[in-house]
Parts: C-alpha cells; sequence; structure tokens
C-alpha cells in the first residue's frame, strides 16, 4: 500500500522455528499474491522448500531438522501485488559438516535420503548401500531420525525437482556428485616411510566408485590425491603428502564439490525482475546464535553474524527511534539498551579477530597456537574477551546472548579453505559438463538457463562477492568472504522496512507441550525483547508527516478548515476534535505521532464517513430507480386500463 521495499527478519535458536515460520510467511504470500501468468509461479516459490531443507538442513543436538546456512528470500510483486519471481542469497553453508558430524548428529539430509533409496533401479550404478557404511554419514552414531522417513522424503524432493522443471539428466548427475563425496569418504589412505608419505592404492573400491561417477581419471586422481605440485622461482617440483595433509586436502576439496548441493536451486531460481522497479519482500532466516560443548571455526562466523542483526535491530528499534523523538522535539525519556558495537569492533575492527586471523594465515608457517597467543596479547584489556584459566588454545568472547569459548584448533586451516590447484584441474577435466563447469573461472555466477518460455525466473546466488579468476580466490579467506557477505547484507536491510518476527524455544528437550520458563525468559532477555516491550509501551509507532495526513483525513475535516492555508493548525484542530486524549498522540517539528491503536482508530473514522457518504449515494440512486420504475408502471398500468375501458 505504501509501496515500500520491506523485509521480515526471522530470528531464534536451533529448534525454535524459523525454518516453518518463514515457510509459512512465503505460503502465505504465495497463496496471498498468486501470479499474474499462466506459469504458476508461486507453486514453483513453494517447491523450494523441500530442495532447500533436503540439502541445507541437518539433525543436531538441538533441533532434528536445523538449518545449517544462512538464507536471504526476496519475492517480488507487481502493482496489482501479484507474485512475478523470487530471489534468493545463501550465507555461510557449513562446509565442514559434509566431512565431520559430531556425536548424536547428521550429515544434510540429502546423504540419508539417496541412501535410504539405494535401492531403486534407477541408482543402481552409483554403488551406494545403508547410511551406516559410509563415514561421512555414521560418524554420528544413529543414522536415523524418530519421525522422519528419509526414503519418503526423497520422494518429496524429487517431486519438487521436476515440478521446478529440473531436467532427469541433471538431477541424475547431482545425485552421482552426492554418491560420490559419500565414496570419497571411505578412501583408505596407507601410510608410508614413518607417515611423511602416504598411497592410495588403484583397487581401492571407493575411489574407484569416486571418480567413475564424477567422471575424472583414476589414475591422476590417486597420484594428486598423496601429492601436490610446489612451484618455486627457479623449479617445480612435486612433493608427497602426510596423511593428515592429504585427509586435510580431502576435507577441503569436499566444500567445493558441496557447491554443487546448491545446483538444484540455481537451476530453479532465476531472476526476472528488475529490483528497482518492482515491489519486493525479503525474507531473512540466518542460523542464529549457538553455542556447544566445542565452539570451532563455524559457531564464530555464526555469532559474529548475530552480533550484526543484533546491531540492525538495536539499530532500528532504539537509537533511531530514540534519535527521531529528540530531532521532532517530542518529550521523551531515553530507555537504556545493550550496544554491542564495542564486541562487533572486537571481531572485526583494524586488528581485530578476523583481521589476526588473516595475518597468521599469511604467515608461512603459522599455527592456531601463535594466533591464540596474538589475540591475548592484542586483546586482553577488552571487555568482551578473555582468556580462559586452564587453556593456552582457547579464547572467551562476551556476545550480546552469552560468552563462548572458542577453541582456536582448526581455525587457520578453514579460514584458508586450502585447495590443490592440481586436484581442481582434474575436476576441471570430468566428462560430465556439470562437474567441469564447477570449477571453472566464474563457478559463482548465477545461472541464467529459463524454466521455460515466457516463465517468471527466479535466481540464486552465494552472498560473497564473485571473483573471476580462480586462483585468486583461493586466496581470500573465508572469513574476509563472509565479512564482505555480511556488509551486503546489512546495506539490503538497511534500504527496506524492516520487521522482526522472533521465535521463542519452549525447551530443549524436543518435547510438545512442555514450557520452561527459566529458557524462555533466557531467550527474551539474549534478543532484547525485554526492552523493546518498554520502548513500545512509550512509544509512538505510528507517525504521520502533516501533508499525507492531511491528504489522506481531509474527509474528516470540516468544510471551513480547509479553506484555511495553515495545514499543520487544520491537522492539530482536527485531532484534538476527534481523540480527547492528549496523550495519545503527539505533535513534532515535521510530523504527528501517535500511540498504538490510534491509528487504526482513524481509519475506523474514515471508513465510517465513506459507508455513510456510499450510503447516501446508494439511497439516492435506489430511490431514483425505484421512482423510474413506478412511473413506467403506472404509464404501462394506465395504457392497459385505457383500451380495456374502452373495450
Amino acid at each position: 500500500r505504501d509501496e515500500r521495499n520491506q523485509s521480515i527478519i526471522v530470528s531464534g535458536e536451533s529448534g525454535a522455528g524459523k525454518t516453518v515460520s518463514a515457510k509459512y510467511a512465503m505460503r502465505f504470500f504465495a497463496t496471498v499474491g498468486g501470479s499474474a501468468s499462466e506459469t504458476n509461479i508461486e507453486a514453483k516459490v513453494l517447491a523450494s522448500s523441500p530442495i532447500m531443507e533436503a540439502i541445507g538442513n541437518a539433525k543436531t543436538t538441538r533441533n532434528d531438522n536445523s538449518s545449517r546456512f544462512g538464507k536471504y528470500i526476496e519475492i517480488g510483486f507487481d502493482k496489482e501485488y501479484h507474485i512475478i519471481g523470487a530471489n534468493m542469497r545463501t550465507y555461510l553453508l557449513e562446509k565442514s559438516r559434509v566431512v565431520f558430524q559430531a556425536e548424536d548428529e547428521r550429515n544434510y539430509h540429502i546423504f540419508y535420503q539417496l541412501c535410504a533409496s539405494a535401492s531403486l533401479p534407477e541408482f543402481k550404478d552409483l554403488g551406494l548401500t545403508c547410511a551406516e557404511d559410509f563415514f561421512y554419514t555414521s560418524q554420528g552414531g544413529d543414522t536415523s531420525i524418530d519421525g522422519m522417513d528419509d526414503a519418503h522424503d526423497f520422494e518429496k524432493t524429487r517431486h519438487a525437482f521436476t515440478l521446478l522443471g529440473v531436467k532427469e539428466s541433471h538431477q541424475t548427475t547431482l545425485f552421482r556428485i552426492i554418491a560420490a563425496i559419500l565414496h570419497l569418504g571411505n578412501v583408505e589412505i596407507k601410510a608410508e616411510r614413518d607417515g611423511d608419505a602416504c598411497s592410495v592404492l588403484s583397487e581401492d573400491k571407493s575411489l574407484n566408485h569416486f571418480c567413475v561417477l564424477l567422471g575424472v581419471e583414476l589414475s591422476q586422481m590417486q597420484h594428486w590425491l598423496c601429492h601436490r605440485k610446489l612451484v618455486t622461482a627457479a623449479e617445480t617440483y612435486v612433493k608427497s603428502m602426510s596423511v593428515q595433509q592429504v585427509v586435510n586436502a580431502r576435507s577441503a576439496r569436499i566444500p567445493l564439490i558441496s557447491k554443487l548441493m546448491m545446483f538444484p536451486l540455481e537451476v530453479m531460481w532465476f531472476s526476472c525482475f528488475t529490483l528497482s522497479q518492482h515491489l519486493l519482500r525479503g525474507f531473512i532466516n540466518l542460523i542464529w546464535f549457538e553455542t556447544f560443548e566445542v565452539n570451532s571455526f563455524e559457531q564464530f562466523c555464526i555469532n559474529y553474524a548475530n552480533e550484526k542483526l543484533q546491531q540492525q535491530f538495536n539499530s532500528h528499534v532504539f537509537k533511531l527511534e530514540q534519535e527521531e523523538y529528540m530531532k521532532e522535539e517530542i518529550p521523551w525519556t531515553l530507555i537504556d539498551f545493550c550496544d554491542n558495537q564495542p564486541c562487533i569492533d572486537l571481531i572485526e575492527a583494524k586488528l581485530g579477530i578476523l583481521d589476526l586471523l588473516d595475518e597468521e594465515c599469511k604467515v608461512p608457517k603459522g599455527t592456531d597456537q601463535n594466533w591464540a597467543q596474538k589475540l591475548y596479547d592484542r586483546h586482553a584489556s577488552s571487555l568482551h574477551f578473555q582468556k580462559p584459566r586452564m587453556s593456552n588454545t582457547s579464547f572467551i568472547v562476551l556476545h550480546f546472548a552469552d560468552k563462548v569459548e572458542y577453541q582456536s584448533d582448526g581455525f587457520l586451516e578453514k579460514n584458508r579453505d586450502t585447495v590443490y590447484e592440481e586436484q581442481i584441474n582434474i575436476l576441471k577435466a570430468s566428462k560430465y559438463q556439470m562437474v567441469a563447469d564447477l570449477f571453472q573461472d566464474e563457478k559463482d555466477a548465477a545461472a541464467t538457463t529459463p524454466m521455460g518460455k515466457g516463465a517468471p525466473k527466479i535466481s540464486v546466488r552465494s552472498a560473497r562477492p564473485v571473483i573471476k579468476a580462480a586462483n585468486k580466490e583461493h586466496k581470500k579467506t573465508v572469513g574476509h568472504q563472509f565479512r564482505s557477505s555480511l556488509h551486503l547484507l546489512m546495506e539490503t536491510l538497511n534500504a527496506t522496512t524492516p520487521h522482526y518476527v522472533r521465535c521463542i524455544k519452549p525447551n530443549d528437550e524436543k518435547l510438545p507441550f512442555r514450557f520452561d520458563p527459566k529458557r524462555v525468559v533466557q531467550q527474551l532477555r539474549a534478543c532484547g525483547v525485554l526492552e523493546t516491550i518498554r520502548i513500545s509501551a512509550a512509544s509512538f509507532p505510528s507517525r504521520w508527516s502533516y501533508h499525507d495526513f492531511f491528504n489522506r483525513y481531509r474527509v474528516l475535516m470540516k468544510k471551513r478548515d480547509l479553506s484555511k492555508s495553515n495545514k499543520k493548525q487544520i491537522c492539530q484542530n482536527l485531532l484534538e476534535e476527534l481523540i480527547k486524549d492528549p496523550d495519545k498522540f503527539q505533535f513534532g517539528r515535521t510530523k504527528i505521532f501517535f500511540r498504538a491503536g490510534q491509528v487504526a482508530y482513524l481509519e475506523k473514522l474514515r471508513a465510517d464517513k465513506f459507508r455513510a457518504a456510499t450510503i447516501m449515494i446508494q439511497k439516492t440512486v435506489r430511490g431514483w430507480l425505484q421512482r423510474l420504475k413506478y412511473r413506467r408502471e403506472r404509464q404501462a398500468a394506465v395504457t392497459i386500463q385505457r383500451y380495456a375501458r374502452g373495450r
């Protein structure tokens, strides 16, 4: 109605209902908006949900269907409020989950769905068995989830692919890649020369399956799994890698291959509208603040993102709100709130945690321990940083929601995301075009294949900046890319009118109808809801400029008032007449501020005025029609009587 781009920010703890809330909101707009064309775009928007859940959701200790990546979904509407397309950006897919799961956790659902359907005739060539037989799906222990049927869910996923127009050949290639990832995890690496070198047998069944499924040369992959090429100014030579280096390299290559897990989204979402020319509603659904027994690089990035979102919330609800009251000279008592800017500075400012991490990654023999020591030396005096008493490799950050202890082990390796060029070249040479395309220079560019002639398009893209040259991209650390993508997200959100949905988790046991008051209050305090309630009770949530108020509510004004030139005075006279309680509104320098419910009251008066005018018009027209009908009937009756009497 107001022709403004808007965003809905859904937040809450893992398992609180963020994914379901966003799904319901999308379903609402798809149902109410519909599409103007015959392509049924709203059905395609809804069909994306099972695919996103299969590829991006996994079981954790706190939630059986936890989203392990953040997403920003935009839905575009035309002037008639019909959906004309959609668009999605992804943030921080939890890549490490592909290769490692903690106890009582699972890998992404798609792996278990495919294993559960391995007996189908079309999947015989994948060489799959049950999920318990694969290292990448059995580390967490139990591979099943109570109340979840992986085979049935896989049918839903395949149906969604079909509904979105994904070709059978593309689906088959995608499933081949997922199966190849599982086989790579089972490749057996044998140590040689006291662990300084290693090898893989060419007869290794898992390696053979991997190479066949991805269409790459077995001998090349066997060699470069255990060797790397070193280039100096004078010469180039090949060096054997230790078992640990091979495991690290194999784990680093999985995230690159796992990008293909996002391929279905790139096929099904294609952009069809110019963002500046149409009304948009965006949904941001990020992984909420996390703290586990062992917190590593992934939790650090997730919590950093939530610090930024909390800052955006503080800025919109507290800072901007109270600053506007001051500017408009409205009587106001300032409400204190927790400003988390110092914590954000600790993370992203010059020589902050991320800067020191990137600096240590550039050091030839940099280690996690050296980096942790630099943090102690640099930030010991910070109020938001602490050193644990019993550890020299961990550090504590005091976030807005809670204090979290991070183990520095693995931070450097995950931040570097090291991938060896020789292995990339083997995958580039795959006989399957989709696999080869992933590792080309522009592998992160958004897809542009249309869904069909005249079809609205939808697009998905990685939220990080696209960098053309592959070798340059590998030099960009994960932390640097994530920081850049967060800044882009904040710019997008600040350009919209935000709305907030806070999901509250009632208990930690995943049980229905059980309410834990202490946990609920803890969540309310952590996300600033209590302060929000205070400011909502005391504030004026609705505001109109004098010009807009005059134009909308002039129907309530007296004719003698409309002839006056001072619109501000006219508005003041009207409100003092209609709203008897002076505390329900305030007059600012350029705007009128209203307590909650007052604009709805004025809208009711305006609607009543229009209704009365409509009834008056209807009454007059109906009376005229009845008089006209009466005259015609009377004339006809007189004519009949005249002829009858004459007869």
